[in-house]
Protein backbone atom coordinates (compact mmCIF):
# COMPACT_ATOMS: atom_id res chain seq x y z
CA UNK A 1 0.00 0.00 0.00
CA UNK A 2 1.74 3.28 -0.71
CA UNK A 3 2.63 5.80 1.58
CA UNK A 4 0.42 8.44 2.70
CA UNK A 5 1.41 11.44 0.98
CA UNK A 6 2.34 14.44 4.14
CA UNK A 7 0.55 17.28 3.25
CA UNK A 8 2.03 20.32 2.76
CA UNK A 9 -0.07 22.98 5.05
CA UNK A 10 2.12 25.91 2.43
CA UNK A 11 1.40 24.36 -0.79
CA UNK A 12 -2.12 25.83 -0.71
CA UNK A 13 -0.94 29.83 -0.11
CA UNK A 14 0.36 31.81 -2.77
CA UNK A 15 4.55 31.21 -3.79
CA UNK A 16 4.87 34.87 -2.52
CA UNK A 17 3.29 34.15 1.17
CA UNK A 18 5.72 31.11 0.84
CA UNK A 19 8.80 33.44 0.02
CA UNK A 20 7.60 36.13 3.07
CA UNK A 21 7.32 33.61 5.76
CA UNK A 22 10.84 33.38 6.81
CA UNK A 23 10.86 37.15 6.97
CA UNK A 24 7.82 37.35 8.97
CA UNK A 25 9.19 34.77 11.09
CA UNK A 26 12.88 37.26 11.40
CA UNK A 27 11.02 40.01 12.17
CA UNK A 28 8.99 38.63 14.74
CA UNK A 29 12.15 36.88 16.26
CA UNK A 30 13.83 40.39 16.08
CA UNK A 31 10.86 42.04 18.00
CA UNK A 32 10.82 39.93 20.76
CA UNK A 33 15.18 40.35 21.70
CA UNK A 34 14.72 44.06 21.06
CA UNK A 35 12.06 44.13 23.67
CA UNK A 36 13.65 41.30 25.93
CA UNK A 37 17.13 44.14 26.01
CA UNK A 38 14.58 47.06 26.34
CA UNK A 39 13.22 45.58 29.65
CA UNK A 40 16.58 44.40 30.70
CA UNK A 41 18.16 47.94 30.09
CA UNK A 42 15.24 49.36 32.41
CA UNK A 43 15.49 47.69 35.08
CA UNK A 44 19.46 47.67 34.97
CA UNK A 45 18.58 51.66 34.89
CA UNK A 46 16.15 51.49 37.59
CA UNK A 47 18.77 49.47 39.71
CA UNK A 48 21.16 51.95 39.21
CA UNK A 49 19.00 55.09 39.81
CA UNK A 50 18.02 53.33 43.42
CA UNK A 51 21.59 53.33 45.05
CA UNK A 52 21.77 49.05 44.49
CA UNK A 53 20.68 49.50 48.09
CA UNK A 54 20.82 51.87 51.22
CA UNK A 55 24.05 53.56 51.60
CA UNK A 56 25.24 56.23 54.09
CA UNK A 57 25.02 59.77 53.35
CA UNK A 58 28.26 61.76 51.61
CA UNK A 59 28.52 64.96 53.64
CA UNK A 60 31.46 67.52 52.94
CA UNK A 61 33.87 68.18 55.86
CA UNK A 62 33.75 71.18 58.30
CA UNK A 63 36.62 72.38 56.05
CA UNK A 64 35.03 72.11 52.56
CA UNK A 65 30.90 72.87 53.63
CA UNK A 66 29.71 76.31 53.34
CA UNK A 67 26.54 77.36 55.49
CA UNK A 68 24.61 78.90 53.03
CA UNK A 69 22.85 81.46 55.72
CA UNK A 70 26.24 82.33 57.46
CA UNK A 71 27.34 85.86 56.10
CA UNK A 72 30.41 86.38 54.38
CA UNK A 73 33.37 87.59 56.87
CA UNK A 74 33.79 91.75 56.53
CA UNK A 75 38.01 92.11 55.30
CA UNK A 76 39.69 93.21 58.36
CA UNK A 77 42.17 95.94 57.46
CA UNK A 78 45.47 94.52 56.46
CA UNK A 79 48.01 95.20 59.78
CA UNK A 80 50.77 97.67 59.02
CA UNK A 81 53.94 99.23 60.69
CA UNK A 82 54.80 102.89 60.58
CA UNK A 83 58.23 103.82 60.50
CA UNK A 84 60.55 107.03 60.39
CA UNK A 85 63.19 107.14 57.81
CA UNK A 86 65.20 109.97 58.10
CA UNK A 87 69.07 110.95 56.82
CA UNK A 88 70.18 109.82 53.03
CA UNK A 89 67.27 109.20 51.40
CA UNK A 90 65.27 110.90 48.99
CA UNK A 91 61.91 111.77 50.80
CA UNK A 92 62.46 111.53 54.43
CA UNK A 93 59.07 110.88 56.35
CA UNK A 94 56.87 108.69 57.68
CA UNK A 95 56.00 105.46 55.59
CA UNK A 96 53.42 102.82 55.89
CA UNK A 97 54.18 99.54 55.07
CA UNK A 98 53.05 96.02 55.67
CA UNK A 99 53.79 94.10 58.31
CA UNK A 100 56.66 91.70 57.83
CA UNK A 101 58.61 94.31 56.12
CA UNK A 102 62.02 95.20 55.72
CA UNK A 103 64.61 97.84 55.74
CA UNK A 104 65.09 97.84 52.45
CA UNK A 105 61.48 98.03 51.74
CA UNK A 106 61.36 101.10 54.30
CA UNK A 107 64.13 102.51 52.03
CA UNK A 108 62.53 102.10 48.87
CA UNK A 109 59.04 103.76 50.58
CA UNK A 110 61.40 106.82 51.19
CA UNK A 111 62.56 106.78 47.62
CA UNK A 112 65.63 105.33 47.74
CA UNK A 113 69.40 106.11 48.90
CA UNK A 114 70.65 109.56 47.98
CA UNK A 115 73.97 109.69 46.21
CA UNK A 116 76.05 110.55 49.13
CA UNK A 117 74.13 107.43 51.01
CA UNK A 118 76.45 104.59 52.36
CA UNK A 119 74.08 101.65 51.88
CA UNK A 120 76.48 99.44 53.68
CA UNK A 121 75.69 101.45 57.07
CA UNK A 122 72.31 99.76 57.43
CA UNK A 123 70.74 95.89 57.76
CA UNK A 124 68.55 96.25 54.76
CA UNK A 125 67.38 92.60 55.68
CA UNK A 126 66.22 93.48 59.13
CA UNK A 127 62.83 92.93 59.96
CA UNK A 128 60.86 96.37 60.60
CA UNK A 129 59.38 97.21 63.98
CA UNK A 130 56.34 99.71 64.39
CA UNK A 131 57.37 102.70 65.45
CA UNK A 132 60.55 102.31 64.96
CA UNK A 133 63.28 105.35 63.41
CA UNK A 134 65.57 104.11 60.85
CA UNK A 135 68.51 106.47 59.69
CA UNK A 136 70.45 106.20 56.54
CA UNK A 137 73.47 106.83 57.43
CA UNK A 138 76.43 108.35 54.84
CA UNK A 139 79.80 107.41 54.91
CA UNK A 140 82.32 107.95 58.09
CA UNK A 141 78.37 108.16 60.14
CA UNK A 142 77.43 105.69 62.34
CA UNK A 143 74.18 104.28 62.62
CA UNK A 144 72.40 105.58 65.40
CA UNK A 145 69.97 103.06 67.44
CA UNK A 146 66.85 102.52 65.99
CA UNK A 147 63.74 104.34 68.05
CA UNK A 148 60.73 101.39 68.46
CA UNK A 149 58.08 103.72 70.30
CA UNK A 150 60.51 105.48 72.17
CA UNK A 151 63.08 102.68 73.27
CA UNK A 152 66.32 101.85 71.79
CA UNK A 153 65.61 98.68 69.80
CA UNK A 154 68.32 98.75 67.69
CA UNK A 155 71.88 98.16 67.88
CA UNK A 156 74.14 99.24 71.06
CA UNK A 157 73.45 100.42 74.41
CA UNK A 158 74.18 103.87 75.76
CA UNK A 159 77.23 104.59 73.85
CA UNK A 160 75.18 103.55 71.03
CA UNK A 161 77.39 100.36 70.06
CA UNK A 162 77.08 96.72 69.52
CA UNK A 163 78.90 94.85 72.33
CA UNK A 164 80.02 91.59 70.72
CA UNK A 165 80.97 90.05 74.00
CA UNK A 166 77.06 90.37 75.20
CA UNK A 167 74.89 91.03 72.20
CA UNK A 168 72.59 88.45 71.50
CA UNK A 169 71.72 87.05 67.40
CA UNK A 170 69.10 89.73 67.39
CA UNK A 171 70.93 92.32 68.54
CA UNK A 172 74.22 91.20 65.54
CA UNK A 173 71.32 91.00 63.24
CA UNK A 174 71.20 94.99 63.52
CA UNK A 175 74.68 95.33 61.75
CA UNK A 176 75.26 96.09 57.92
CA UNK A 177 75.37 92.71 56.31
CA UNK A 178 74.77 90.65 59.34
CA UNK A 179 71.82 87.95 58.75
CA UNK A 180 70.93 85.51 61.61
CA UNK A 181 73.74 83.16 60.06
CA UNK A 182 76.80 84.84 60.77
CA UNK A 183 75.61 86.49 63.48
CA UNK A 184 75.57 83.02 64.86
CA UNK A 185 78.80 82.53 63.54
CA UNK A 186 79.86 85.47 65.87
CA UNK A 187 78.23 83.58 69.03
CA UNK A 188 80.14 80.65 68.03
CA UNK A 189 83.50 82.11 67.69
CA UNK A 190 82.88 83.70 71.16
CA UNK A 191 82.22 80.24 73.03
CA UNK A 192 84.79 78.54 71.36
CA UNK A 193 87.99 81.60 71.49
CA UNK A 194 86.65 83.18 75.14
CA UNK A 195 85.60 87.04 74.76
CA UNK A 196 86.59 89.49 72.22
CA UNK A 197 89.25 91.61 73.09
CA UNK A 198 89.82 93.56 70.05
CA UNK A 199 86.94 94.61 67.34
CA UNK A 200 89.38 93.25 65.12
CA UNK A 201 88.86 89.93 66.09
CA UNK A 202 86.03 89.79 64.09
CA UNK A 203 88.13 88.67 61.06
CA UNK A 204 88.47 85.86 62.33
CA UNK A 205 85.11 84.80 62.14
CA UNK A 206 83.90 82.78 59.02
CA UNK A 207 81.95 85.01 56.82
CA UNK A 208 83.47 88.53 57.39
CA UNK A 209 85.55 89.55 55.12
CA UNK A 210 87.49 93.03 54.64
CA UNK A 211 84.47 94.57 52.94
CA UNK A 212 81.76 93.57 55.91
CA UNK A 213 84.66 94.28 58.78
CA UNK A 214 84.78 98.04 57.64
CA UNK A 215 80.76 98.12 57.69
CA UNK A 216 81.18 96.96 61.29
CA UNK A 217 84.21 98.25 62.73
CA UNK A 218 82.95 101.95 63.77
CA UNK A 219 79.35 100.06 64.74
CA UNK A 220 80.97 97.04 67.60
CA UNK A 221 82.78 97.02 70.71
CA UNK A 222 84.29 94.36 72.99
Amino acid sequence: MPARDAVDPLAALDPSARRAGPRVRVAVGAAVVLFVMAVAVAALLSFSGGGGGEQAPIEASGAGRADASTDPPSQAASPSVLVHVLGAVARPGLVELATGARVVDAVAAAGGFTAEADPAGVNLARPLVDGEQLVVPVPGQAQPPAEAGGVASGPGGADGLVHLNSAGITELETLPRIGPALAQRIIDWRDANGPFTSVDQLLDVAGIGDAVFAGLEQLVAP
